[in-house]
């Protein structure tokens, strides 16, 4: 994992759903940050990273201890970092 961020975070937002979940997102934000994509395949993590080079959405996929999957969106522009539930896409 890299020493430093990948790339800004911008403002955090999060759906009512992703809410409900009631779950500690910090460590989750900082994976993302940081170039952990969470449960993505391999070819999504690729576009991830040509993402970061290139200014274009990134996004993440987590699980909860629970087993809840929960998304973390970052906007191309890093205005807004959105965490949310598939459902709520």
């Amino acid at each position: 994992m890299p020493k430093q961020p990948l790339f800004a975070l911008g403002r955090i937002l999060a759906t009512p759903g992703a809410l409900g979940l009631e779950v500690n997102f910090y460590p989750y934000l900082c994976r993302h940050q940081y170039g952990d994509w969470g449960d993505l395949g391999e070819g999504d993590k690729a576009e991830n990273d040509f993402s970061v080079a290139n200014g274009l959405r990134i996004l993440s996929a987590y699980h909860t201890p629970d087993g809840e999957k929960f998304w973390i969106i970052t906007e191309a522009d890093h205005s807004a970092t959105t965490i949310l539930l598939p459902s709520e896409y």
